[in-house]
């Protein structure tokens, strides 16, 4: 399970660009969660019961919804307009 988990991972994250994000928002969304996932897996195989999986889950959650925020705000700032 945990080699399916580091394999996943780099695919997530190589594949997130695909798609050709247009706003800072949707860019910084995919990298928040690519990164996310990362720490998390590791945070997650490293503390308590060691479930990477659940890990990398809760740190895509939260990276992509601080990297969309993140990314959201540069888009006002710049004036973009959706």
């Amino acid at each position: 399970m945990r080699i399916l988990a580091c394999l996943a991972v780099p695919a997530a994250f190589a594949l997130s660009n695909c798609a050709g994000p247009t706003t800072h928002a949707q860019r910084d969304a995919a990298t928040g969660a690519a990164l996310g996932a990362i720490g998390g897996a590791v945070i997650g195989n490293n503390v308590g019961d060691g479930n990477a999986a659940r890990g990398a889950a809760i740190g895509a959650a939260a990276g992509g919804a601080a990297g969309y925020l993140h990314g959201k705000n540069k888009d006002q700032q710049y004036g973009y307009r959706y």
